[in-house]
């Protein structure tokens, strides 16, 4: 693989830049505080280089970190180098997947809001591999398998020792969407009532009864890290994608999401919506 900076590190680079603009502190000064230069202090905030975890961990205590934020910036930071299931792939995916998978893989929360199709980690293959044939640019049989495998990969974020905790709120018009046939449909609905049977899983549908909504512009996604302040939002444009975590942007989303929760159907009444979805079909 190249030596083209890991996601990891610029995750990294991301925190640190953000914990020392809480503290307000200049990289001078930041780099006086724990005896490097101001351009050792820049170098770990750009991706530019090694980084050396005792120094991250000196410039997080200097900062004011918590130490949940202290240490998950740490691990981090000793994992700078490490590639992930994914790094097989890496060559021949955007570098926004890339960035959205490593975010992921270390991420011990996941808040979906979807208004168009199923959540990618909640999606069967047959599903799956239907969107994917649904691409405006025709892809080869094998372009489409290799896509739909990263899928069904990440979705073992969810059986691992310690899952994901995934809420999901699904406006009415993805389970209504019949994406490939029927049959196909039915099997994605009987997946989804699976999902909100799990513990881990919570599974919200947001009628067309509730009308104008907190998120009438698109799907997001909030990816939770270890500590509130390490969140990151997850936004698909049709032309490439967004990673906000500046402290308004994440605020926003999160008011949107909880608005969603309290407009949305509770898991009940959710899941007899999805029964009767899949019975009219």
């Amino acid at each position: 693989m190249s030596e083209r900076t890991t996601t990891r590190r610029r995750q990294l680079g991301a925190m640190m830049r953000k914990l020392r603009a809480r503290k307000g502190l200049t990289l001078e000064e930041a780099g006086r505080l724990v005896g490097v230069s101001k351009a050792t202090v820049s170098r770990y905030e750009t991706q530019a280089g090694p980084v050396k975890w005792l120094v991250i961990d000196a410039l997080c205590r200097e900062y004011g970190a918590t130490d949940a934020e202290r240490k998950a910036v740490v691990v981090i930071a000793k994992n700078a180098k490490q590639q992930g299931w994914w790094s097989s792939f890496a060559d021949s995916i955007p570098e926004s997947m890339n960035l959205l998978l490593t975010l992921e893989d270390e991420a011990v929360r996941e808040s979906h809001f979807a208004c168009v199709y199923v959540p990618g980690l909640l999606q069967t293959r047959a599903y799956s591999t239907e969107l994917q044939k649904a691409n405006e640019v025709p892809l080869e049989h094998a372009e489409i398998e290799r896509l739909v495998d990263i899928r069904m990969k990440r979705q073992a974020i969810l059986a691992r020792p310690k899952p994901l905790r995934l809420w999901a709120i699904l406006d009415e018009s993805v389970i209504r969407r019949v994406v490939g046939s029927p049959q196909i449909m039915r099997e994605q609905l009987d997946r989804l009532l699976e999902a909100n049977e799990s513990p881990h899983i919570t599974l919200q549908v947001l009628p067309f009864a509730k009308g104008a909504h907190a998120a009438a512009l698109g799907s997001f996604v909030i990816i939770g890290g270890s500590e509130p302040t390490l969140d990151v939002v997850y936004v698909d444009f049709h032309t490439g994608s967004l990673f906000l975590e500046k402290d308004e942007e994440l605020e926003r989303y999160r008011l949107a999401f909880e608005y969603l929760q309290a407009q949305a159907l509770d898991m009940e009444a959710s899941s007899a919506v999805i029964h009767r979805a899949r019975k009219e079909l």
